[in-house]
């Protein structure tokens, strides 16, 4: 799926999603953590980002171009939908983590795809960003459990969790100030 942004929108979107989203841990560090602890057994949201997740790479394999396999496109439609819907209802154990590791990889294709031929070189910041999201999207759609053990040590104290808002915040304002400046 072609994004219809250039690379200093989406750098934009990203800045603005990871300032906003650390705003919560930061401001209000007890009610975060409390969901925090539960999002690797929430079964709403993993149905969710599955079933988006599902979607999203169904809408890639169909618009994408690769002759290689053309023969076997409709199985593969067909099967990676079955797939996602299956996957609601018989893995429903961590089924938050792996269908956010989903999403992060299909994010991270495309935000990869919109900075590939800008000229600076601080669009390595979010090239590696972007990295590291599909890196940790395989480790724990591998070991989900994994999620649960981090999340667990990022919530044991107010502090950690009002650290990693003011990390969030940071990176965010950094990413916006440069889609506003430098990746126009």
């Amino acid at each position: 799926m072609k994004l219809p942004l250039n690379f200093s929108q989406v750098a934009l979107v990203l800045g603005l999603g990871c300032f906003l989203g650390h705003l919560w841990p930061l401001l209000r560090p007890g009610a975060c953590a409390g969901w925090l602890r539960g999002f690797h057994r929430n079964t709403a949201v993993g149905v969710v980002l599955m079933l988006l997740g599902s979607v999203w790479f169904e809408q890639n394999l169909q618009n994408s171009e690769i002759s290689d396999f053309a023969a076997f496109r409709p199985f593969l439609l067909g099967g990676v939908l079955a797939i996602g819907i299956a996957s609601c209802f018989v893995v429903r154990d961590y089924l938050s983590v792996r269908g956010s590791a989903i999403v992060l990889c299909l994010a991270a294709d495309l935000v990869l795809d919109a900075q590939r031929w800008h000229p600076s070189p601080l669009r390595y910041l979010v090239t590696v960003w972007m990295y590291v999201w599909v890196t940790g999207a395989i480790w724990v759609a591998v070991s989900p459990w994994r999620v649960r053990d981090w999340l667990a040590w990022c919530t044991q104290s107010e502090g950690r969790v009002r650290l990693m808002g003011v990390a969030g915040v940071v990176w965010g304002i950094l990413i916006s100030a440069l889609a506003v400046t430098v990746y126009r």
